[in-house]
């Protein structure tokens, strides 16, 4: 099945793991950026509401200090990611195929394959595996 190593091939999935992480944190990022602009917006129909019931000063004090606020100094969420993107996840992502690329020929998941192949004859791994399929 593969010419490389076993210490290798774990190193190189040891990796892709950690890659595997930043992509989940990446998640969290947009449901972040995804749940502030939501709260921003429905902050802003409760100012409203809160003029029409007729407390104006209340409703200016909430939309000048929160409304369309920056969640960190001088950004919005939008910038956050796109700073994320381009500084760590895109450089982390390279960084990983470039990895494979030089160790294991750029293929993918080669811990796991090996894994699914002894399952698959019904030799046991008896390694703890079972939570990186």
């Amino acid at each position: 099945m593969r010419d490389e190593d076993d210490d290798t091939v774990d190193a190189v999935g040891a990796v892709t793991e950690a890659l595997e992480y930043v992509e989940r944190a990446r998640g969290h990022l947009y449901s972040f950026h995804q749940l502030i602009g939501h709260a921003d917006l429905l902050l802003g129909r409760a100012c409203e509401a809160l003029r029409e019931a007729g407390h104006h000063q209340v409703a200016e004090r909430l939309s000048g200090e929160l409304v369309g606020r920056n969640v960190l100094h001088g950004r919005w969420t939008f910038e956050v990611v796109e700073e994320f993107d381009d500084s760590y996840w895109s450089v982390f992502r390279d960084q990983e195929r470039r990895v494979r690329d030089e160790l294991v020929g750029g293929r993918r998941h080669l811990h796991e394959a090996a894994m699914k192949e002894r399952e698959q004859r019904g030799a046991p791994s008896g390694n703890g595996d079972e939570a990186r399929r």
